[in-house]
């Protein structure tokens, strides 16, 4: 079995994650991981938050001399600004009036669109602070710490995982569509992660006015991996069913509203002759070949060993400048929504914590398919399977 599991609040002493599953002998570079995190926090449109963080991984347990244990891998990140946030979040009982109630941030005016409000009223918690501290998307950065050690073990069997922008609210009209040559040429510093220089400028400048106006944007990522074998996944059961899981955990992606597999909700108004990616085969060596990917590398709820390609749908950021209209939880007089430091956009590390999730997703069905106590048993019968599927 692989899965992992994170803590910790957006304010709180630091974000932990467990990873289990990842079989022993498995080599772990730890600035990987530390480099998918600042990945994380690159982009133009990022809030005062990732001035102060600077996040960093450390691990705890799981891992001796580099190499994996086969035991679970603990792993930490520290919140650098815990400093300030001591008291507001501290684990310990604090009595009435040891600290002066504007120090406590309490918050009592849900932000529409986030989670404050519906969480309120599920935990009766009368500081929505309860809340918005773990509904935070700043829990994502356990999550890529998790995606980073998936993908080294994904790298063992030629799996590459990018994503990039293809629409930044609204611009372009029609979302991008980008070989994976000219995503692997996107520079790591470029602004939006945007494959098109000309759509990217339109994109900053769109942002420079959300900015102005104390709004936020919305936009779509998308993720592809290249190099994944054929047969991950199930058609047996509902929930073994690759394309399915891969929706959840895009979808968990806090903003993420909507996801499409390949050509995804373009296909429901096109005919079947136009969707459907015909076969052919290639007795030089190559096998079965398809001359379109509509289905985006997935059929029957299984990889067909095409490039796999998801698109998350992000809404704006519901923490806005310009705070929308809400109520007091205790009074039920209407006041402006509160606010908490946020950013204009953040499509670009959505695409990140994007890939992270697909790599976690693809690491658990790798696991599921071919097993082994140590990374070399995999590795051999993952070269098993390779030879059955060349026979095929």
């Amino acid at each position: 079995m692989f899965r992992f599991n994170t803590a910790g609040e957006s304010h709180g002493r630091a974000l932990v994650a467990i990873v289990e599953g990842l079989p022993a002998g498995l080599a772990v570079d730890v600035e990987v991981i530390n480099r998918e995190l600042a990945r994380r926090q690159w982009g133009y449109g990022r809030g005062g938050r990732m001035k102060i963080e600077r996040d960093r991984a450390e691990l705890l347990s799981g891992v001796r001399h580099g190499r994996t244990l086969g035991s679970p891998v603990a792993l930490q990140i520290e919140n650098k600004d815990w400093k300030n946030w001591t008291e507001v979040m501290s684990a310990e009982p604090t009595p009435a009036g040891t600290v002066p109630e504007e120090k406590m941030r309490r918050v009592k005016r849900p932000r529409p669109g986030h989670a404050d409000l519906a969480g309120g009223l599920k935990y009766g918690a009368r500081d929505l602070r309860d809340i918005l501290e773990r509904a935070s998307a700043r829990e994502t950065a356990a999550r890529v710490a998790c995606g980073a050690l998936a993908r080294q073990l994904l790298g063992l069997f030629g799996v590459e995982i990018r994503s990039h922008v293809v629409q930044l609210g609204g611009v372009p009209a029609k979302p991008l569509e980008v070989e994976w040559e000219r995503i692997c040429a996107i520079p790591e510093d470029a602004p939006l992660r945007c494959a098109d220089a000309e759509t990217q400028d339109s994109m900053v400048a769109l942002i420079d006015g959300a900015r102005r106006q104390g709004d936020t944007l919305g936009g779509i990522f998308e993720v592809v991996a290249r190099g994944v074998v054929a047969g991950l996944g199930s058609h047996a059961s509902w929930d073994s069913k690759l394309d399915g899981r891969l929706a959840r955990a895009l979808m968990s992606i806090p903003a993420v509203k909507a996801v499409s597999l390949g050509i995804g909700v373009e296909a429901a108004g096109m005919p079947g002759s136009l969707v459907h990616d015909e076969i052919g085969y290639d007795p030089q060596g190559r096998g079965f070949t398809r001359p379109t990917n509509h289905a985006g590398g997935l059929e029957g709820g299984i990889t067909n060993g095409e490039e796999l390609r998801a698109r998350g749908y992000l809404k704006p950021i519901s923490t806005l400048r310009k705070p929308l209209r809400s109520v007091d939880i205790e009074t039920k007089a209407e006041e402006e929504a509160a606010f908490e430091r946020s950013d204009v956009t953040a499509v670009p590390a959505a695409g990140v914590i994007g890939e992270a999730m697909v790599a976690l997703t693809l690491a658990e069905a790798m696991r599921e398919k071919f097993g082994g106590d140590h990374v070399d048993e995999m590795r051999r019968n993952y070269d098993s399977y390779r030879d059955q599927l060349r026979e095929y």
